[in-house]
């Protein structure tokens, strides 16, 4: 009787034990496998693979996949690998494969053209970046790096060399983890480009151009010399100063405003003044375009005279009208008024003639 009594208190002491010892085992979690990982650097540990994976977790078992691809690993082999390791009791939740993905940084060849072009612009006579045409000396590709380095290019060397237009740029992208920075460097040669009308066809001097005539096309800068690059609108109806041939751009100095006048051609004169409007035949002396003086013959008069070219074949000459001083100054000594000729049009036009 005394034996029983001692047992059963013995078990009512030792029942809260038993309890904590259940509750704590309770407590621990299950370790599960993922199906999908994300790993950053070059190593997948267990604890990348499994969840609850306790102290196991830091265990390398797998290198990762290059940088910004992915790889699968089928269950069974994983599960190998980490009882390897002493790993056990993984719940795979009917997982056939795991995929795992190595996080990265990825920064375009566009990217990276662009922040070269910014970081050498106005360098050497340069002109903006968006003008820049850029060749590299390895093939420009897009850059992947580890996705801790999350910072901006920037430009911490700079070099351009305007006598062979060579460049040498130097990056560094800063980071979360406050290691070293990350360098990039690139090199090549950039040409300045601008746009520039360029001729469609053989043009013989003394044409006229046409919309037809002239493209609009990326040049490089110094292909024009020291000359000013002519524009598409600025060029079209324009006159050939020489000969050029199809493809070539065209300068300022390669143009001039079209011949309204030729030499030797019969051209209208126009006198027009207030109330005045007369016309006459005459012969062009010179060759001129419009807003030129050219001298001209009056065909009438066969005297020559200045006017100022104002259309095709279209000479305009100024004449003085008398003041009311003058006319007054031209009256005779006895008198009489000496007779001065005025035609006046009377709201039309009138053909007459004219010195």
């Amino acid at each position: 009787m005394i034996v029983r009594s001692i047992l059963i208190a013995a078990l009512l002491v030792a029942a809260p034990s038993l309890a904590q010892a259940q509750e704590k085992e309770d407590a621990i979690a299950t370790p599960v496998l993922r199906a999908q990982v994300n790993v950053e650097g070059d190593i997948v540990r267990v604890g990348d693979m499994v969840e609850n994976a306790g102290m196991a977790a830091q265990i390398a078992i797998y290198r990762s996949p290059d940088l910004g691809t992915t790889g699968t690993l089928p269950t069974a082999q994983i599960i190998s690998v980490l009882q390897a390791h002493q790993v056990i009791g993984v719940d795979t939740r009917g997982i056939k494969s795991v995929t795992v993905t190595r996080l990265a940084r990825t920064i375009g060849a566009k990217e990276i053209e662009s922040q070269v072009a910014h970081a050498i612009e106005h360098r050497g006579g340069l002109g903006d970046a968006a003008d820049l045409s850029l060749t590299f000396d390895r093939d420009l590709q897009d850059v992947r790096l580890e996705a801790w380095n999350n910072g901006a290019l920037e430009p911490v060397r700079a070099h351009y060399d305007p006598r062979n237009g060579r460049f040498d740029v130097t990056f560094e992208i800063s980071n979360d983890n406050n290691s070293t920075r990350t360098r990039l460097r690139f090199s090549g040669v950039a040409v300045e480009m601008l746009d520039a009308a360029v001729l469609t066809r053989n043009v013989d001097r003394g044409e006229v151009l046409k919309a037809s005539d002239v493209v609009v096309e990326r040049r490089p800068k110094a292909e024009m010399g020291s000359d000013a690059a002519a524009t598409r609108g600025h060029a079209v109806g324009m006159q050939m100063r020489r000969p050029l041939r199809a493809g070539q751009p065209l300068r300022v100095a390669d143009i001039a405003k079209p011949d309204l006048v030729q030499k030797d051609d019969n051209v209208t004169l126009i006198y027009e003044t207030a109330g005045i409007y007369l016309t006459a035949r005459g012969k062009a002396v010179d060759t001129g375009s419009e807003g030129d003086t050219v001298t001209v013959l009056n065909l009438q008069s066969k005297r020559t005279i200045s006017g100022t070219v104002v259309g095709r074949d279209k000479v305009a000459i100024s004449i003085a009208v008398p003041s009311y001083r003058d006319a007054t100054a031209s009256i005779g000594s006895d008198g009489a008024e000496a007779p001065v000729s005025i035609a006046s049009r009377n709201n039309a036009q009138t053909t007459s003639r004219a010195e």
